[in-house]
């Protein structure tokens, strides 16, 4: 049957019977596609050390008669070798990689989404940003491509403009995706809070090219409400409880007590 090669990210690996692995692939040419690699637990001469989540692969598949493409050959273009290698950047992968296996549907061609997503990865890779940072930067650049961009623009009730609603401190209703003015606001488990200073910074990722967003800088305050926003927002819209989402914030408090241990400690 006729094959195809395509620069690949591992995204997702799971256990199919005594050998198989079923794999999802972010490909450049092909979106999202979930192939099966037989055999691949016990093969020493074609996949070992290969097929790990989010390293970066030259592979070949050829369809087969099911729902699944066969994975014929893999070789390494890039390991990405210091994120498996710390666990707050691997859980920092994995919760984008979820974002991004759950929005797109198989064989949805988005080279934009692997772009940003084999970006991210290289700096996280890497010491030049904080995995926060990036965090807030790839989840900017995500709702921004997928389209479920937030209204930071005006009252998504009554229209009032952004410059008029009155307060540093807003109110954001994540059902109605939108800002919501004084006037309009009531009590729901659907408010979250969020600063102009961070409405701002949010805006500027959207609308910069990656090579400034890269090096840019926030304030702790900033950052603290940027993520968080992020992190309510995209999962909610996407219609999920990320496992992955919730292991980061754990490693997150473990943190933060570790750190206050050590200032106790001086």
């Amino acid at each position: 049957m006729p094959g195809f090669s395509t620069p690949a990210i591992l995204i997702r690996r799971v256990n199919h019977g005594d050998a198989d692995l079923i794999l999802t692939f972010l490909t450049l040419e092909h979106g999202k596609i979930s192939s099966i690699a037989k055999n691949a637990k016990k093969s020493v001469k074609r996949f070992s050390g290969v097929l790990e989540l989010f390293y970066m692969l030259d592979i070949v598949c050829t369809r087969s008669r099911g729902k699944l493409y066969v994975l014929k050959e893999a070789s390494v273009r890039h390991p990405f070798i210091n994120i498996r290698s710390n666990i707050e950047k691997t859980a920092y992968a994995s919760y984008w990689a979820q974002l991004v296996n759950e929005w797109m549907e198989e064989g949805q061609k988005e080279p934009k989404i692997f772009e940003l997503f084999q970006k991210v990865l290289g700096v996280l890779d890497g010491k030049t940003m904080s995995p926060e940072v990036l965090s807030i930067v790839f989840q900017a650049k995500f709702i921004t491509i997928s389209g479920i961009y937030p209204n930071f623009d005006q009252c998504g009730q009554c229209g009032l403009a952004f410059d008029n609603i009155i307060g540093d401190r807003l109110i954001f209703h994540l059902g109605k995706g939108g800002l919501i003015c004084g006037t309009c606001a009531s009590r729901s488990e659907h408010n979250v809070f969020i600063s102009r200073g961070a409405i701002k910074q949010l805006k500027w990722i959207t609308e910069k090219p990656a090579e400034k967003i890269f090096r840019m800088r926030f304030s702790p305050q900033v950052q603290r409400e940027s993520l968080s926003f992020l992190e309510n927002f995209v999962p909610f819209h996407l219609g999920i409880r990320p496992k992955s989402l919730t292991f980061l914030r754990q490693l997150r408090t473990q943190k933060i007590s570790e750190a206050k241990t050590i200032m106790k400690d001086r």
